[in-house]
């Protein structure tokens, strides 16, 4: 079975890549850089996938000022790319993203990214993964406003020449399916990711698929502009 779509936009932290480790732990050390108590790890899951300066603000305790907020964020930044530097950093893809992701890649088919990362860190990421080389468009929080605005939907679409009925968003957060919704571009949630399935269905996720592999024959089930 094939898709008549025209791009495939991926989310990345807890769709192609299983970040959560690496996200949870640099934020604590940031966290405790400012004698801060470290957010609890599932506070942190629910707010993956936002631009870096909302999700700490979104942990910090309740009438924290925006100057600390910008302040942890960029302790953010430093703690992170010490672990990403390091040898036994943890970031490993889901399983079946690397096949799965070759056999989407077809000459009819554009690939993109949008994700809350900063285009470093996205860049780091999929140098690491070996991926860069499928991605026609990479859109990242360094590019305008962050989920669940549309924007970097609609510059994605603009990349590839493509329109919202000839365009799907696969996600794994209800911040990716409100963005979908906001542009006029299908989503489908996956199962493995940081919100529930029934958060991505209440979204607006027009299917959810439960392993990588099931996600050429969802894409055939739908037709373009139309869950």
């Amino acid at each position: 079975m094939t898709h008549s779509f025209r791009l495939l936009v991926f989310d990345f932290d807890g769709t192609l890549a299983d970040s959560q480790h690496l996200i949870v732990q640099a934020m604590s050390e940031a966290f405790a850089r400012f004698r801060l108590p470290p957010p609890p790890p599932a506070a942190v899951r629910q707010v993956i996938g936002l631009k870096l300066e909302h999700v700490v603000a979104e942990l910090l305790p309740d009438g924290a000022e925006a100057e600390l907020a910008a302040r942890v964020a960029e302790g953010y930044r430093k703690v992170y790319f010490g672990l990403r530097a390091q040898p036994d950093c943890h970031e490993p893809l889901f399983p079946g993203v690397r096949e799965g992701i070759a056999q989407l890649d077809r000459p009819d088919v554009c690939l993109g990214i949008a994700t809350g990362k900063s285009r470093r860190g996205l860049m780091a990421s999929l140098e690491r993964h070996g991926l860069r080389h499928h991605f026609t468009t990479v859109q990242t929080a360094d590019d305008g406003p962050g989920k669940p605005h549309p924007e970097l939907l609609r510059r994605a679409m603009a990349d590839a020449g493509a329109g919202p009925r000839e365009t799907v968003l696969v996600g794994d957060t209800t911040f990716d399916m409100e963005m979908a919704v906001n542009a006029g571009v299908l989503a489908i949630g996956v199962a493995w990711g940081y919100h529930n399935v029934d958060e991505l269905r209440g979204g607006g996720a027009a299917g959810i698929v439960e392993a990588f592999r099931d996600l050429p024959d969802t894409l055939a089930m739908l037709k373009p502009g139309h869950p």
